[in-house]
């Protein structure tokens, strides 16, 4: 049978390989999991998060291995990597809590009906997950996906397989036969997946891909969550800590070597303050070493493959022929490497400044007023999240005319546990954790009676 193999991106090794899952077998895989599904949503959300937690077991087990096989992978810096899988394994357990009572029934009475509202599993799911987080996006899609009932088809990113496989093989473990079933493939193996006799898709990653996704789960009118792409803006106000915005715009710009969906992409900095901006943030870039993730010092690692990195090259260098100018810039490294660049004098007429990049990138942007910075901050299909920096009142009040699902005021957009992950525009369709996010991973049933 066909196999995919998983290089490292910053050696070009093979770190393993899969069988590749034939398209031919999907239909199969679908019917077995339809079969299986009444007797996993008949346990009962006890029952289920019963079994689920044994899993949560065993990933606390095995967190350190798999974040060291993330590392090799996708390239990511070994304490991301580490933390990343230590984070969603830590959490596994309370996470499964949330989900049960995001999804208890509610009860509502009148004077003479009694409703109660259950929420049950839809059926059949596809969940889909990106590379860039090939731990923490599988937990995100799947544990809701199971533990409000549904069966479970899971396709991990044909660039992190294994570590997909590693995250499921702990479910797998304590599973029913049926409950969950790992497809390894691409884009064939997805669209077979979105086209099957499925009832809920998860899907994270393009606008592009989530686009044809929602045009093909239309006929037969599928539930859908996506999460999508973004092109995240920083605005930076007069009377802002600067060194405190600089030092956020570096780790969120150069994070994962920028493979994040909320890295900052364009930042909008106030004229009085944008020089001391801009020196301030070249110098905590210089501070980020780049190499090899492996390596404990490295805090920017490899595009996860060539095409990545090619696209990254272009979209710089196009931008450098139409103006902007190279504030700083690491060394070249070769490989799938990217030297890490701060870009300024962008504007929006090029591409850099309107379409995802994806990569170690600044862009800074010079802006007279606080509406102009609104304004280019808006001027985008995207809407993921953003970030204000400023006396706290402007921040307040700009940060309200965003129109991004999360804005971090002084911060980045982590938020108060229970809140949903959730972008605006082209950057979401439906969305996850939390309360609300949780329970768009279940049917909502309403059971009246007279009182």
């Amino acid at each position: 049978m066909a196999t995919l193999k998983s290089l490292n991106p910053a050696t070009g090794d093979v770190v393993g390989e899969v069988t590749i899952t034939p398209v031919d077998d999907i239909p199969g895989l679908v019917a077995t999991a339809r079969a299986a599904q009444p007797a996993w949503q008949d346990l009962g959300m006890a029952g289920r998060l019963e079994i689920l937690k044994r899993a949560g077991e065993l990933l606390v087990a095995r967190a350190a291995d798999i974040g060291e096989l993330a590392c090799h992978e996708m390239g990511k810096p070994i304490r991301e990597a580490k933390g990343e899988a230590s984070f969603a394994a830590g959490n596994f357990s309370s996470d499964l809590d949330e989900i049960a009572e995001a999804l208890a029934p509610e009860i509502r009475e009148s004077k003479r009906v009694r409703s109660v509202m259950h929420r049950d599993g839809f059926g059949v799911a596809v969940c889909i997950s990106p590379w860039n987080f090939p731990v923490l996006m599988p937990h995100q899609q799947v544990l809701p996906a199971l533990a409000a009932g549904n069966t479970v088809l899971f396709k991990p990113s044909e660039e992190t397989p294994l570590v997909g496989q590693a995250y499921a093989d702990a479910l797998l473990e304590v599973l029913p036969e049926g409950v969950l079933t790992v497809v390894h493939g691409a884009d064939q193996q997805g669209k077979a997946l979105v086209a099957a006799d499925i009832d809920l898709i998860v899907f994270t990653g393009s606008r592009a891909a989530g686009k044809h996704i929602l045009a093909a789960a239309s006929g037969s009118l599928k539930r859908v969550i996506l999460e999508l792409g973004g092109k995240d803006p920083l605005v930076v106000l007069e009377g802002a800590d600067v060194a405190a915005a600089a030092k956020f715009a570096a780790g969120s710009s150069f994070r994962n070597a920028g493979q994040v969906c909320i890295s900052t992409e364009r930042i909008y900095v106030a004229d009085s303050i944008h020089d001391e901006f801009v020196n301030l943030l070249c110098t905590n870039v210089a501070r980020m070493p780049q190499g090899d993730g492996a390596q404990a010092e490295t805090r920017i690692g490899p595009m996860v493959n060539t095409g990545q990195r090619e696209h990254v090259q272009t979209q710089v260098a196009a931008a450098v022929g139409q103006g902007a100018v190279v504030s700083w810039q690491g060394e070249e490294l070769g490989g799938n490497y990217v030297a890490p660049v701060v870009l300024t004098g962008i504007d929006h007429s090029m591409d850099i400044a309107m379409d995802e990049t994806f990569g170690p990138v600044a862009c800074v942007i010079r802006v007279d007023s606080e509406a102009e910075a609104v304004s280019l901050a808006n001027d985008t299909p995207y809407g993921l999240g953003a970030v204000v920096y400023g006396e706290i009142d402007d921040a307040r009040r700009v940060a309200r005319k965003l129109t991004a699902g999360m804005i971090g005021i002084n911060q980045g957009i982590s938020s108060a546990g229970g809140t949903p992950w959730v972008g605006a525009r082209q950057s979401g369709y439906g969305f996850h954790s939390g309360r609300d996010g949780h329970r768009q991973f279940a049917q909502i049933r309403v059971l009246s009676e007279p009182i």
